[in-house]
């Protein structure tokens, strides 16, 4: 019976990293077809939220079965329950892609954001992909060092999101109201994406830890 438990929690940490690939590639798609204003790619990348959406629910079933039969402690209990967590922010993560997907499916052929704020939009979304990608790896490896890396990429992003209302708000603003109101989601999109990387962070620190304050995740 132990040796079946100890495959199920293997089950549960190979299920997270695979959601967290679907959602590097989502991302990684979502953002090209922003900054490109590429709708077959948009369209793309909301169809397959599906499949991140039946993934993170089975992954859920699968993690209270376990609670349920195994009755898991100590770090066991521990991987569990994160993984319920976790797979919440990996599914969140997984509709800001969708959310950027869909700005650019609405504005299509034109491109979502004016010419002065594409760099921006283009650096932060390359953040998010780099971001994604580490987060994938993170969850494989448990090494350490990429949830510090990715808590560090994430304050870049934040100074870009600032920026990006220090502009819309600014003097020299040219935009129209459906500028502004696009810049203002595209940005917090982006955001909200990071930040929900950090929390998984923060997650996968708290299981190797066991110090639930020390490495307390932000609100997701």
């Amino acid at each position: 019976m132990r040796e079946v438990f100890q495959q199920e929690l293997a089950e549960v940490q190979d299920r997270l990293a695979e959601i967290a690939r679907l959602v590097a590639i989502s991302i990684e798609k979502a953002t090209e077809a922003f900054n490109k204003s590429d709708v077959a790619l948009a369209e793309e990348v909301i169809a397959d939220d599906d499949k991140i959406d039946e993934l993170t629910v089975q992954l859920d079933e699968l993690a209270i079965t376990i609670l349920a039969r195994q009755q898991p402690v100590a770090r066991d209990l521990r991987i569990v329950v994160s993984a319920l967590r976790i797979s919440a922010s990996l599914e969140r993560m997984g509709d800001m892609s969708t959310h950027i997907s869909q700005l650019a499916r609405y504005r299509f052929p034109d491109k979502v954001i004016p010419k002065s704020l594409r760099p921006t939009f283009a650096e932060m979304g390359a953040l998010d992909v780099k971001i994604a990608k580490m987060l994938a790896e993170l969850l494989t490896t448990e090494d350490m060092q990429l949830a510090e890396a990715i808590r560090n990429e994430d304050d870049k992003v934040d100074a870009l999101h600032l920026s990006v209302f220090d502009a819309v708000l600014g003097e020299t603003w040219k935009g129209q109201a459906a500028d502004t109101v696009d810049a203002t989601l595209a940005s917090r999109y982006h955001e909200r994406f990071a930040d929900h990387a950090v929390s998984i962070a923060k997650k996968v620190q708290y299981l190797g830890t066991g110090d639930w304050h020390q490495h307390a995740p932000v609100e997701a």
